[in-house]
């Protein structure tokens, strides 16, 4: 059981008589680190072939499976996700991390200018005075 941490808590009550044991899980994915009874672990490592993943990664799985254009099985996907995650671990923060979320945000607004609507859609009125990323030199 990969990515489950042995240590676990006391039994948190449930109702009056019900105990149920608690595990932390480690995500194999992103590596957000979970509190889960040992049979939600148990059901999400069935459903991604032994590994367990959070959440928020299942969610991107689920998105991998719907974005593509050839129907790609969940295994696959999980394997996609799963190398996205550690390529992004892999890389350096940026040197100035202000910077490259404004210009992150003016790469979206642009993309989402240069996209196609559709004629139902009400065209907005924006413009672009001037770029903010020129201005952050030091």
């Amino acid at each position: 059981m990969a990515g489950i941490d042995i240590a676990k808590k006391p039994p948190s009550v449930m109702k009056n008589t019900d105990l149920v044991e608690i595990a932390f899980a480690k995500c194999e994915c992103c590596g957000l680190t979970e509190e889960c009874t040992e049979d939600y672990i148990a059901g999400v490592q069935e459903r991604y072939f032994g590994r367990w993943i959070c959440g928020l990664c299942a969610e991107a799985v689920k998105d991998e499976i719907v974005r593509s254009e050839r129907g790609i099985g969940n295994e696959e996907a999980l394997n996609k996700h799963m190398n996205f995650c550690k390529k992004f671990k892999t890389l350096s923060p940026p040197k100035n991390p202000t910077e490259k979320l404004i210009c992150a945000v003016k790469q979206l607004l642009l993309r989402s200018l240069d996209s196609p609507r559709s004629s139902s859609m009400k065209k907005a009125g924006f413009v672009r005075s001037e770029s903010y990323c020129s201005t952050l030199d030091d």
